[in-house]
């Protein structure tokens, strides 16, 4: 079997959508297809670039062409098509996002949280609630703080069950009400994200600037959806490469 036969089976088994990561650690089953290469990722990332069987969704996310139409129906739409999207696609970019950094949560062996209004919301094949580590969110503090942490889109707790880093990922509403939730929470030694497009990352500075915000600027990060999508690859990639 040729590499891009292999490539486009891979897919076809996860569903006819994949991340890049999921192919990297899916691709090395297919036994008929040999990789006599020192850098198969490379390779890997070439094909699903350029194979006219396979189209680019968002930053390391790509389906099967035979399938496209199936995908725009449920809101998966390649962001560079149609500059006016529906709520499907909003809603889906939103869901998807949260889907990644819980898969790099569980990986890094972190207990993984989303909220309840959204564990039905999918990623890909699955559910977030399916992806969650957690059923329920911790009572990692005070009925109020907790209640408040709730509505967080992703939390990381660390082995102690305390918040080790939390996300609220961002597309097109406002970022000072996330900023609010972190200055909230600001008394926890913890790491705060806000996770959206490069385009919002102005917005982000101004925002972040604010007198109101500044006992916590320092500990509030802002990171684009391509670095998201690069973390959880590699982190796939380490994965596989242990198992091999």
């Amino acid at each position: 079997m040729k590499q891009y036969e292999a490539v486009i089976n891979t897919i076809e088994s996860l569903g006819g959508i994949a991340t890049l990561g999921q192919i990297n650690q899916e691709i090395f089953k297919v036994k008929e297809c040999e990789w006599k290469t020192k850098t198969p990722y490379a390779s890997i990332r070439r094909i699903v670039q350029l194979d006219k069987n396979i189209y680019k969704i968002k930053p390391g996310l790509y389906a099967l062409v035979k399938y496209k139409g199936k995908f725009e129906k449920q809101g998966i739409i390649a962001e560079e098509t149609n500059s006016n999207l529906p709520e499907k696609f909003v809603e889906f970019n939103h869901s998807y996002y949260q889907g990644l950094l819980l898969e790099i949560g569980n990986m890094k062996g972190m207990s993984t949280y989303v909220p309840a209004q959204d564990k039905n919301k999918l990623f890909l094949t699955k559910t977030l609630g399916e992806i969650s580590s957690l059923d329920k969110m911790l009572a990692f503090s005070y009925d109020e703080l907790v209640n408040r942490a709730k509505t967080i889109d992703v939390i990381w707790f660390n082995e102690r069950k305390l918040l080790s880093s939390v996300f609220e990922v961002e597309h097109s509403t406002d970022i000072q009400n996330s900023l609010l939730k972190f200055n909230d929470l600001q008394d926890f030694y913890s790491q705060f994200y806000i996770v959206g497009s490069k385009l919002r990352n102005e917005e982000f500075i101004k925002k972040i600037n604010y007198s109101s915000f500044k006992e916590i600027k320092n500990r509030i990060k802002f990171i684009d959806y391509q670095f998201v999508s690069d973390l959880h690859t590699k982190m796939y990639e380490l994965n596989t490469i242990g198992n091999l």
